[in-house]
């Protein structure tokens, strides 16, 4: 897509960071309040911009000397593979290249693009997090959760206190 102008910072009509959300599916979109707090307060916010319309968003949470973390990069669906979200990833990974950890999570179907980008599979730790994940499509959980046909229920951070 030509004609794309990334910007860092938070300077953002809240309306175009909410349909960015709301397009890409992010259940973050129905919190508009808590979406736009979290951006702010982050350490970097890299957006990407065609014609004054919000196309391409990521942040970085960090601590400021070892480790970073990319909680969200999202390209509207109909820019998606255009090279939007890896420069959005380049920017933000340019800034934290010398910090001992850059970490995220990504689901399964966007992993080969983070590999493209130096991203490895964690071989010695395991990432654990407490959220209700109802908000990510699993397959077989799924039908798991609606009483479906797979016998095994899916674990949760509940069952480990009743253990």
């Amino acid at each position: 897509m030509p004609d794309i102008e990334y910007q860092q910072g938070t300077d953002f009509p809240s309306d175009q960071v909410v349909n960015l959300y709301r397009a890409c599916g992010w259940s973050a979109a129905s919190k508009p309040h808590e979406l736009l707090q979290a951006l702010r307060k982050s350490e970097t916010v890299v957006s990407a911009w065609h014609q004054g319309a919000l196309v391409g968003l990521g942040n970085a949470i960090s601590d400021g000397a070892m480790v970073v973390y990319y909680p969200h990069l999202l390209v509207l669906p109909q820019d998606q593979r255009s090279g939007i979200g890896r420069e959005i990833m380049q920017r933000l990974q340019d800034r934290y290249a010398h910090f001992h950890q850059q970490v995220l999570l990504a689901v399964m179907d966007a992993a080969p693009f983070y590999e493209r980008l130096g991203f490895t599979y964690a071989t010695t730790v395991k990432a654990m997090w407490v959220y209700d994940d109802s908000d990510h499509s699993h397959g077989p959980l799924d039908r798991r959760r609606a009483g479906g046909s797979d016998s095994a229920r899916r674990p949760t951070p509940r069952d480990a206190h009743r253990a």
